[in-house]
């Protein structure tokens, strides 16, 4: 137990970050501590499972696609425990993992593929905005890129972990062209570069439509409401947690005040919000594996495709 706390730790301190470097690292994480586990019988290891599986969990609380993916393990055993020996659950595991990982790079690949679409062949430099730092993002303006659209990307710093730098670097790699502003530049930068469409990722999607993400989010989608520019989010369905369709509430992470202040003076009360729901009826799409739908459509759609998550 004591090596999963500091495997947990990793994803807590944001050593590991990425929706989906998360949710792979987790399960990993959970592989390697079954591997560790000497009981005598089946049922007494899954039970130790869950517990882990609770304490990754609690690491980050608006991670779905983690959530979802230690579900998927962990209810799949039980299901077939009576087929399996006690010497393969390690085995059993990391096909599992595999399985899963497998269902997150294709769900990337087909959002790549779906969201391409939205940016047009036009002889005008299309304007696409976005802000921190999401793979599904960058995944379909690398697409957009190899198809030769002819676009130019605004992004955000995004403070106080200026993840959006990641963004402007892993495009400028791609010779894509790229203008980096200040978060608290967002409408000027819609305004005075004529921005076409607002692109964002999505750490987590309620039930209701409602999409969590880095805060700044609902910001940047106000603006583009009050501007008239579409807004879109691109996100696997397996970030749609399926707790919320049971009246249970997304939380919102408050991270250390030190990213923001690591020095500040007395009695200086200083809030670091991770992320912000964003409604969906700033949402003009939701770039999906399964296609581009409204948001709230959410629940629909993945248990069509995922009912082995839903218990």
């Amino acid at each position: 137990m004591k090596k999963l706390l500091e495997d947990a730790e990793k994803i807590r301190s944001l050593e590991i970050q990425g929706a989906t470097n998360i949710a792979l690292n987790a399960i990993d994480f959970l592989n390697n501590y079954a591997k560790r586990l000497q009981y005598k019988s089946i049922d007494r290891c899954i039970e130790s499972l869950h517990k882990a599986k609770d304490i990754l969990i609690d690491t980050r609380p608006t991670e779905p696609a983690m959530k979802n993916g230690l579900y998927f393990i962990v209810h799949k055993l039980e299901r077939e425990k009576h087929n399996c020996s006690l010497e393969n659950i390690p085995e059993i595991i990391e096909g599992y993992k595999n399985e899963y990982n497998e269902m997150l790079q294709e769900s990337k690949r087909k959002i790549a593929e779906i969201g391409a679409r939205r940016i047009p062949n036009a002889s005008k430099k299309f304007v696409i905005m976005t802000h921190c730092h999401s793979s599904l993002v960058t995944a379909i303006l690398l697409e957009a890129k190899k198809q030769d659209k002819n676009f130019k990307v605004i992004n955000t710093e995004t403070q106080p972990r200026l993840q959006g730098r990641i963004t402007a670097k892993e495009l400028i790699e791609s010779n894509i062209e790229v203008i980096h502003v200040v978060d608290s530049a967002m409408r000027w930068a819609v305004r005075h570069f004529q921005v076409d469409l607002i692109l964002i990722g999505a750490d987590s999607i309620t039930s209701e439509g409602t999409i969590i993400n880095k805060i700044g989010s609902r910001l940047l989608a106000l603006v583009a409401h009050e501007e008239h520019v579409p807004f879109y989010v691109a996100s696997p369905l397996l970030k749609y947690n399926p707790e919320t369709n049971l009246g249970i509430l997304e939380t919102i992470e408050m991270r250390d005040p030190k990213e923001v202040w690591e020095n500040p003076p007395n009695n200086v009360n200083i809030l670091n919000p991770a992320f912000e729901t964003v409604s969906r009826r700033y949402i003009d799409g939701l770039i999906t594996e399964a296609g581009i739908f409204a948001s709230s459509h959410i629940s629909n759609y993945f248990a069509k495709l995922y009912p082995e998550i839903i218990e």
